[in-house]
This record gives structure tokens, sequence and C-alpha cells, in this order.
């Protein structure tokens, strides 16, 4: 379960333009999320994600590689509870994950923010429905 397959990326050019189109998006420092609810049955899993870190914050490969890395990671350890409660709502969706900070954050604090950005989405995901 805690693995982070390829069923669970988001590699759809058109379901990331659709994201920013017809998405939502909230913010909880330093992370953003766009996000939209997809169709039941339409995706694999759950949920699927991909992660950004801006090219004109950091410079260097490397550091925008660590970041993404520590990012999957956290999701990656928050994902179940995130699942259960996407599978008892009966939804699906895809989101964006950014990174907006100008220094490398640790890996503890961005684990922290992870999980609260999780829990704020299936907030706004059951809000929607509702």
């Amino acid at each position: 379960m805690h693995t982070f397959s390829k069923e669970e990326r988001l590699c759809s050019r058109t379901l990331i333009q659709g994201l920013f189109a017809n998405g939502s998006s909230f913010f909880v420092y330093p992370l953003a999320i766009h996000y939209q609810i997809a169709e039941p049955g339409t995706l694999p899993k759950p949920a699927q994600v991909t992660f950004a870190v801006s090219k004109k914050r950091f410079k260097r490969a490397v550091d925008r590689n660590l970041l993404k890395r520590r990012l999957k990671e956290a999701y990656r350890l928050n994902k179940v509870k995130f699942y259960e409660g996407l599978n008892q709502s009966n939804k699906q969706v895809v989101f964006l994950v950014s990174y907006s900070a100008k220094d490398i954050q640790p890996y503890h604090r961005l684990q922290s923010k992870v999980e609260q950005l999780l829990d704020k989405l299936l907030v706004e995901i059951n809000q929607k429905s509702a």
C-alpha cells in the first residue's frame, strides 16, 4: 500500500491542462495545489498526482529533483488515509502539487505540510459534492 505506482502518477497532458482550465486551487504554504474531481471509474486509482518545482526559483536540477523526491515520499507515506477518505465518498481526483518557497525546506516540515494539504483536499472535495 505504501507504494507510488505508475497508475498513481498524473502524466496525461490533457488532464493537466484541464486542471488549470477547469480545476480549483488552494494554498498551504509552501505548497499550492490545483485539483479537479474526476468522474468515478475513469481513473485506475482513487487519485492521480504530479509534483512541480519552479525552474525560475531553483536553477539547478539537483535542487528541483531533491524537492520533488521529498514531496513524493511525503505523499507516499500519507496517502493511505487520503485514499480511505476518497473511497468512502466514492470520489476520484487528479491534482498537481507545486512547491512555492524560495528556499529548500527540511523533509519533516514538508511531510507535515503534505499531510495538512491532503486533509484540506478531502474537506474541499466533500464540500463540493454536498
